[in-house]
């Protein structure tokens, strides 16, 4: 899978909006490092942004593109894509308290 690595720091697209996730509301996972997509998205090119995932990813919903947005991760960290209402946020593994029965 290609993605976008800065100065050891992977590109990994969520959508910030209300109402529409981009990978949480089906978009394959190799969408949200998608190198094209991540330069379209950092240059605010929104109409080519969405019409490249209507063509590159025909099964993914295409609600949540235009509120698309570039988080820088450390690369190996690892993570899942939290949504709500639309909203996406990153949960780091290492960050997270987990409870025990």
């Amino acid at each position: 899978m290609k993605k976008v690595i800065r100065d050891g720091m992977v590109g990994v697209l969520i959508s910030g909006g209300w109402g529409a996730g981009f990978y949480t509301w089906g978009a394959p996972l190799r969408a949200i490092f998608d190198p094209e997509l991540i330069y379209l998205i950092e240059n605010q090119k929104y109409d080519d942004a969405l019409e490249y995932v209507e063509k590159t990813y025909p099964d993914a919903y295409t609600g949540g593109v235009d509120e698309l947005s570039v988080v820088w991760v450390v690369e190996g960290t690892q993570f899942y894509i939290e949504e709500y209402d639309g909203r996406e946020s990153l949960m780091f593994k290492d960050t997270i308290d987990w409870i025990s029965a």
